[in-house]
């Protein structure tokens, strides 16, 4: 079972965007623990993979170690971290995507927070 973990930024800008839809929205992410292969692969900086998990129009982003999820049966994903660091919508999609990118190329995946 993978873990999950969500940036507190991203926390609380779910919770300010959609309210009471938050806890449905947390459900839904934290769902990868039981099958982290979901999502969509949208690059890759070094070993990290960048993935999305689409719902109702918005798009939430998460890194995680790119050949563990490449490699590794669903059975032996225990230590697999899933992080989510960031959300658009449709519209500013690419703008976020390259911020991630960004991000873990100067400063790695210690870089948010």
């Amino acid at each position: 079972m993978a873990k999950v973990e969500i940036t507190e930024s991203l926390l609380v800008e779910i919770s300010k965007k959609f309210k009471q839809e938050s806890i449905e929205i947390l459900e839904h992410l934290k769902s990868l623990e039981t099958s982290p292969h979901k999502g969509k692969i949208i690059g890759t900086v070094g070993a990290l993979v960048i993935k999305e998990l689409k719902y109702s129009g918005f798009r939430f982003y998460f890194i995680t170690d790119g050949f563990k999820i490449k490699c590794l049966e669903e059975e032996k994903l225990v230590d697999l971290l899933l992080r989510f660091v960031r959300m658009s919508d449709k519209n500013h999609q690419q703008e976020t995507i390259n911020q991630i990118k960004h991000i873990l190329r100067t400063v790695g995946a210690g870089g948010f927070e």
